[in-house]
């Protein structure tokens, strides 16, 4: 890889389309034999998307934008006041994998459900969109994990979240064999909140570093983060190939307010940084260089909801294609602004098509 004149945020310039990242490149050989572009690892969880106003958040007294995690009576009771909405597969990794899987990658998930309603909900929805889905589905204990996401018409998310059977993925659910013949794992930072999930999450990030694959890891939220910064700075400085992370959660990682300083901070801690900064678009950090990526052109903004998730899909799409991490980074703006144009955090117009239409016909030109 050639090595270019180190640019600091300060003097970003206009992206280059040349730059790639080998995914044989360093310790990473033992690359053949692939079956998997992307594993994912995540929270298995119901997406229970409702439109809300003011009203119905100030009567279940809820603060607009928060995320709240609840227990299952709280669950329960909430479920019956809200009106008609959309339920699915979801979780970060979730929507992240099914958006592999509507671009053409090969794509599996690895996230607990129970063997009940919703459980059967999320493992037919994941499975029609294409995603290989093998998990066991618990028999006892708590209930499949949902989240409530009441979107108001400024757009705005409020999330409450019910962790449920999610909670119990353990070691014991990773199928090593899965991990090996991915090119890409990736990780979900809010598996970093249960023990056993904990646990689960550094089985595969070993398997995966051990079939000599590459190991990706999402920050999540910048409370995660909070709760984890310790944990999250050895495991992107030693055991991390590609992370994603908004502005918000990179500032947190290396305590800072100043984007400038996050970027100059995460440097040369892995090997590609892709950090989504809204209405600005993305940042492409390597040890080598500083990319800044435009945001797609949107029509109109409905929803926020999976945005970071589908940005992941994107550019991971793109790079187990051997696309230049500029061209990753473009993707993952068409995926995302997909999605940020209608309500929910799975893609109602072809990826692909929106994919050839805005930077061309060739970029599905052989694929692996």
């Amino acid at each position: 890889m050639a090595i270019l004149r180190r640019k600091m945020p300060q003097e970003m310039a206009p992206v280059r389309r040349g730059h790639r990242l080998s995914l044989r490149e360093g310790p990473y050989l033992a690359m053949a034999d692939k079956t998997i572009h992307v594993a994912g690892i995540g929270n298995a969880i119901v997406d229970v998307l409702v439109h809300a106003d003011d009203l119905l958040l100030h009567r279940l007294g809820l603060t607009k934008g928060v995320m709240t995690l609840i227990d299952a009576e709280q669950a329960e009771a909430i479920y019956t006041q809200l009106p008609p909405g959309i339920e699915c597969s979801g979780g970060s990794a979730a929507n992240t994998i099914a958006g592999i899987a509507a671009l053409g990658g090969r794509a599996a998930y690895v996230g607990k459900v129970k063997d009940d309603q919703l459980g059967q909900v999320f493992r037919h929805d994941i499975r029609n969109s294409g995603v290989h889905f093998e998990t066991r589905a618990a028999s006892d204990g708590a209930s499949t994990a949902r989240c409530f996401v009441l979107v108001t018409p400024d757009a705005q998310r409020t999330m409450l979240t019910y962790l449920g059977a999610c909670v119990e993925l353990g070691p014991d659910d990773v199928d090593a064999g899965v991990i090996a013949g991915a090119e890409v794992t990736y990780l979900e930072g809010y598996l970093y909140d249960p023990p056993e999930a904990k646990r689960a999450f550094l089985k595969a990030a070993t398997a995966a570093h051990g079939a000599g694959r590459l190991v990706s890891l999402s920050l999540s939220d910048p409370f995660c983060v909070d709760r984890h910064r310790d944990a999250f700075l050895d495991l992107v400085s030693g055991h991390i190939d590609i992370l994603f992370a908004n502005e918000a959660e990179l500032c947190s990682l290396y305590r800072t307010e100043s984007f400038d300083e996050a970027v100059r901070a995460v440097r040369g801690h892995c090997r590609v940084a892709a950090v989504t900064r809204g209405d600005k678009g993305s940042v492409v950090v390597t040890e080598d260089e500083v990319q800044v990526v435009a945001a797609d052109d949107i029509d109109q903004l409905v929803d926020t909801t999976g945005a970071g998730d589908l940005y992941a899909a994107g550019f991971l799409f793109g790079f187990t294609q051997g696309r230049d991490l500029a061209t990753c980074a473009m993707l993952g703006g068409i995926a995302a602004g997909e999605i940020i144009s209608h309500f929910g955090a799975r893609p109602e117009r072809s990826l692909k098509d929106l994919a050839r239409a805005k930077l061309g016909p060739h970029i599905f030109e052989n694929l692996r």
